[in-house]
Order: structure tokens, then C-alpha cells, then sequence
């Protein structure tokens, strides 16, 4: 086979990969550009998300003084779990329970204290994940058919990275001249744009279409019960080592200050970002938060009588392989390095979806006019023919014959 014909034959392989599934690519990768930046549009449009200072030197209260002042505005509330965001200008968001069985979230000034508002069961953030992420596809019974559907289009949108790579010869000299000719009609605009954006954003196409992968083989899994996470059981609090009142009752817990402080100086640069109080007598104060690396969180598990540490979860303790895959998801989402990070995530998203969008445009109208050529050319060629019967081709021996009867 000619290089020539090798080239043709990835450049078909390239197209037909990026053309009838591109559409269902496109919604996806806007969906998803959405959803990077969501938590941000919900900031926008909901003030009770947002933590406003009371003056400009006003400094954050420490967990124990959220608990007490959601208290003292709701006695009969139970706090389960706070949430730090993080950005700063976001509120806290606090998992609390009532009485009579109700386990909202609510919003809490982190400056102040106050309950500004409750966290609707399915927001604006929610409803572009979800439909990015599953078409929202109920889970049924395992992972739904939404979710395999979109995780599963990383594998051509990798193979088209690749054949795109091999179509376009020496792809590196985008970078150091880019081209993007706008006086030349609209076929040559989006021919240079699709690949300059193509160029520039290899990265970042390598990085969702490997994730994309990964949420792929991760639902395989779950769907078939194989685990790969090397985290322990915690195991709970024994009876008689919880201490008792007076009255019989389990004895006070210790501060969650306290139990930070025992987390922070046992584990170094330990940046804490949730406390999950415990959830019975028997239950570990749980607190999270990352550390020198910040696709990954660790867990610390504090005696809540004692505040010793009785175990945890950290860096050091995962394999190589679940550092890649704990990587996966906020690699895909973008969601590990505050505001900049997103907004990074969000322009290359634009990029991406303009990107796919370009190449739609571009094989539209080439398979179009081919369509149309080919058309015409059958046309003039079943004119040409008798409708009777079909077009006879001379032999020799008939050509010798007929010019020995006309002589």
C-alpha cells in the first residue's frame, strides 16, 4: 500500500469516527463546559450561596462556633456534616437532620454563623452534571445506560485525537505558526480553525478522553463488584471504652477544634476542607482534606471522647494504581484548583465544543457536495445508456470485421 493510500485510509478513518456520533459529542461536551463552571452560575444567581463578610476585616469562625450558632438558631437541629468550599466566597454547606426526619443542606455565613438559605434537592449545578454526565438516566440497578453511553464516547474521541494527529503531517508546526485564514469563505475559516483549536487543546482532549475511559471501566467494575481501593474498614468504638455520665448517657464529645488540632499535628499539611460529626455513640469523628497533592483527599478518624487518632487514611497509604485513578475525576472536572483551574477547564471546554462543532460544520458541506456530484455524475451516465440494454464494448475482432464490410 502507497503512503498515499495509507493516508487516505486514516483520514477516512479519522472522519467517519468524528462525523454520526459527533452531534451526541457535541451536546455532551457543552453540557459538560457547563458544568464546570455551574457552582459559579449558582453563585450568580442564588445570594444565599454566597459568604459575605459583615465588615472588610471580619475573619472566619472555627467549626465549634458554626455548630454553636446554628444552634442557638435551631436547637432541635442535629449537624451532621460541614462542608468547607474551596473558594472562599462561597457559604459553608452544613448536612444537618430534624426531628422529625428531614436531612436538608443548609447554607451557613462562614463569618457569621447565620442559616442563609437551604440547598435544593436538584440545582441548577446538579441538573448539568447529571446531564452530562448520565442524560438523566435513573440508576436502576447498577450504573445507567446514560452513563455508559457518554463515558463510553472517550474511545473515539481518543482514536480521533490520534488519526487527526496522523492526518494532519507535521502538527507541531501549529504551534510555532498558527494559521487561521478568515477572508477565504467559510470552508477554509472552519478547515483552519478546527485544526489550529485541535492543535492547542491535544492536552486537554488526551485528558477527558482518558478520564472519560476511566468512568467507563469504573462502572464496569461497580456494576460487578470488584474493588481496587485498598482502604481499611473502620472499625467502630467498643462499648466499654465509650465513657459514661452520671446518668448512664455516653459521656460529651471533645471540640472539633480539638479534634482538627490532633489531625493537623499528627498528619503535616493536613488542609482541612470537612468534619462529619459522628453519627452514634459508637461512631469516629471523621475529618477530611487534601494535602500536598491536590487531586486526592485524606481521611483522619478521631475518637471523639479520647481524641487520640485511631486511624486514617492518607497519601502514603494508596498504591500506584489508585493514584491514577483517584486522579481521574477531578482531572475531568477540573475541580481541584479553585477558580483559575475552572476557568482554564471552561475555555478549553469552549474550545472543544467549538472544535466539534467546526468539524460537523466542514464534513456537512464536503459530503454534501460530494453527495451532489455523485448524484449528477450517475444521472448523465444512465442517459448516456440505452434504458434496453446495456452499452456494448467493441472487442478487436468486431472493430476488424466492421471496417472489412464498409470496404
Amino acid at each position: 500500500m502507497s503512503k498515499k493510500s495509507r493516508s487516505k485510509i486514516w483520514f477516512l478513518v479519522h472522519s467517519w469516527l468524528a462525523l454520526p456520533i459527533w452531534f451526541f459529542v457535541l451536546i455532551v461536551c457543552v453540557t459538560g463546559t457547563l458544568a464546570v463552571v455551574s457552582q459559579e452560575i449558582v453563585w450568580l444567581a442564588n445570594p444565599d450561596i454566597r459568604a459575605s463578610k459583615p465588615s472588610d476585616d471580619a475573619q472566619p469562625l472555627n467549626y465549634d462556633q458554626i455548630v454553636q450558632a446554628i444552634k442557638r438558631a435551631e436547637p432541635q437541629t442535629q449537624v451532621d456534616t460541614i462542608v468547607t468550599p474551596d473558594e472562599s466566597h462561597f457559604a459553608l454547606n452544613v448536612s444537618v437532620s430534624y426531628p422529625d426526619g428531614r436531612t436538608p443542606t443548609l447554607y451557613v455565613n462562614p463569618y457569621t454563623g447565620a442559616i442563609q438559605g437551604t440547598s435544593p434537592n436538584f440545582d441548577f449545578q446538579g441538573f448539568t452534571r447529571a446531564l452530562h454526565g448520565w442524560w438523566l438516566v435513573p440508576f436502576t440497578n447498577g450504573f445507567s445506560w446514560g452513563w455508559y453511553l457518554v463515558s463510553f464516547l472517550g474511545l473515539p474521541m481518543l482514536i480521533s485525537l490520534i488519526t487527526g494527529l496522523v492526518v494532519y503531517k507535521k502538527f507541531w508546526k501549529g504551534f510555532l505558526k498558527p494559521t487561521l485564514r478568515v477572508r477565504h469563505g467559510a470552508r477554509i475559516f472552519w478547515g483552519d480553525f478546527h485544526r489550529l483549536s485541535g492543535i492547542w487543546s491535544i492536552w486537554f482532549i488526551a485528558v477527558i478522553s482518558i478520564t472519560g475511559i476511566w468512568f467507563l471501566i469504573r462502572a464496569i467494575l461497580a456494576d460487578y463488584n470488584i474493588s481496587i481501593s485498598s482502604e481499611p474498614i473502620v472499625p467502630v468504638i467498643a462499648r466499654e471504652q465509650v465513657p459514661r455520665s452520671a446518668d448512664g448517657s455516653p459521656a460529651p464529645m471533645i471540640g472539633l477544634e480539638q479534634a482538627i488540632g490532633t489531625a493537623t499535628e499528627k498528619i503535616p499539611g493536613f488542609d482541612i476542607s470537612f468534619v462529619s460529626l459522628p453519627g452514634n455513640a459508637y461512631s469516629h469523628l471523621v475529618i477530611g482534606g487534601r494535602g500536598w497533592y491536590p487531586l486526592m483527599y485524606q481521611t483522619a478518624n478521631i475518637n471523639p471522647y479520647t481524641g487520640s487518632l485511631d486511624t486514617s487514611y492518607l497519601l502514603g497509604d494508596r498504591n500506584p494504581l489508585e493514584f491514577v485513578t483517584e486522579s481521574m475525576r477531578p482531572l475531568h472536572t477540573g475541580d481541584f484548583g479553585g477558580i483559575w483551574i475552572k476557568l482554564i477547564w471552561f475555555f478549553f471546554g469552549l474550545v472543544l465544543s467549538m472544535m466539534v462543532l467546526s468539524g460537523l460544520l466542514i464534513w456537512t458541506k464536503r459530503t454534501a457536495l460530494a453527495t451532489a456530484n455523485a448524484l449528477k455524475r450517475e444521472e448523465k451516465a444512465a442517459r448516456a445508456r440505452p434504458a434496453s440494454q446495456p452499452v456494448a464494448t467493441p472487442t478487436p475482432a468486431m472493430s476488424i470485421e466492421t471496417s472489412e464490410s464498409h470496404s
